[in-house]
């Protein structure tokens, strides 16, 4: 009785395992004639055009600033310029249990006036610190039509605290290949 059920599964095994070598030598095979050989695709910069090396030659040129950790409490920001383009980081160091709130960015919108770009909450029961990158962009559905409406003094204001707010700027520059992200949209 053993015998019967022994043989057909040994024979399936070795089924099993001859067409696993049949697929792995098929799959590791290289191309068959010299004219496979054309067919395939050089390895290495496979999309290199007169346009990206263009494109590669401004990505070596942009460099960022470097951090200089804007302080406020617990509140930092991690520069006091920013290209468009470029990601503004916030880090919340530790929050006391009773601190809670909001971050508030203000975008100019003129010389005199600033207007809510976004807010994020806090909490130090919930959660004591925590790190929050923002990219300003443009945006139909909110009106962010051009670049105007991001370049100038930013305010950071943490509301339900006794922090002092924090400053920076947005310069009219692009940062290189997002070019097309602040093309005019409205």
């Amino acid at each position: 009785m053993k015998n019967k059920i022994v043989i057909p599964v040994s024979i399936a095994i070795i089924a099993v395992v001859v067409a696993i070598v049949i697929v792995v030598a098929i799959s590791s095979h290289g191309p068959d004639t010299i004219k496979d050989v054309d067919k395939e695709k050089p390895i290495g910069d496979q999309n290199v055009t007169d346009d990206n090396i263009k494109e590669i030659d401004l990505e070596e040129k942009y460099a960022p600033k470097e951090r200089e950790w804007i302080t406020s409490g617990p509140f930092q920001i991690d520069r006091s310029e920013y290209v468009l383009g470029e990601k503004i980081f916030l880090r919340i160091g530790i929050l006391g249990l009773d601190e809670e709130g909001q971050i508030v960015f203000l975008r100019p919108l003129n010389e005199t006036h600033k207007s809510v770009y976004w807010t994020i909450p806090f909490n130090g029961t919930e959660k004591s610190s925590f790190n929050y990158y923002l990219q300003p962009q443009l945006s139909e559905f909110k009106m962010y039509c051009t670049v105007d409406a991001f370049v100038g003094e930013w305010q950071v204001v943490f509301k339900g605290t006794k922090y002092p707010s924090l400053k920076f700027e947005i310069v009219n520059e692009i940062l290189p290949g997002d070019e097309d992200e602040y093309q005019p949209r409205c």
